[in-house]
């Protein structure tokens, strides 16, 4: 599972839409598509931001919790 995939499943787990993730982790809407869809990288500051933000580690992201 890509780290984009992982985030979006870990969103979705969490009953969190798109709008109210970018909206803690300071980005667009239009940028977390782009990488749940994998066609941006988020940078490692941002990876744990997110992870922080759906409350759960970097390494659950990594590994496809």
């Amino acid at each position: 599972m890509s780290i984009g995939s992982s985030i979006r499943h870990i969103r979705e787990n969490r009953g969190m839409s798109q709008v109210e993730l970018a909206e803690k982790v300071n980005i667009t809407q239009s940028m977390l598509c782009q990488i749940e869809r994998g066609t941006k990288s988020p940078s490692l500051p941002l990876s744990t931001e997110i992870a922080a933000a759906l409350g759960c580690t970097l390494n659950d992201i990594v590994e496809g919790a």
